[in-house]
């Protein structure tokens, strides 16, 4: 059983970058049995996907947050993280790390993850 767990800071000043983390248990993520994504929730809206890093490292983001979007990977901690840069309050969300089987295409949707984060709440003040 995969099992995967959020951390970072809960409060971002506008312009920072927001950090978070994903601490992977149960499964590694050098594994070619699954991709790796962050996905969000603003307050009041639907499941935005973010973006997603494979077994190899080889990463795709959402083209509306591609520009200001990183996400890496420590193998020796078995971890992926997020960067986003330049956040506004709009940024304000639920922010959850995921696991797809799905090795192929990208991995837009919730029905396609497997396994889930908690969440951690990220608010960005103006």
């Amino acid at each position: 059983q995969v099992q995967l767990q959020e951390s970072g800071p809960g409060l971002v000043k506008s312009s920072q970058t927001l950090s978070l983390t994903c601490t992977v248990s149960g499964g590694s993520i050098t594994s070619n049995s699954y991709r790796w994504s962050w996905v969000r929730q603003p307050p009041g809206r639907g499941l935005e996907w973010m973006g997603v890093i494979a077994f190899s490292g080889s990463t795709s983001y959402s083209p509306s947050l591609e520009s200001r979007t990183s996400i890496n990977r420590d193998t020796s901690k078995n971890q992926f993280s997020l960067q986003l840069s330049s956040v506004t309050p709009e940024d304000t969300a639920v922010y959850y790390c995921a696991a797809t089987r799905i090795v192929a295409g990208t991995p837009r949707y919730s029905a396609q993850y497997d396994y889930w984060g908690q969440g951690t709440q990220v608010t960005v003040s103006s």
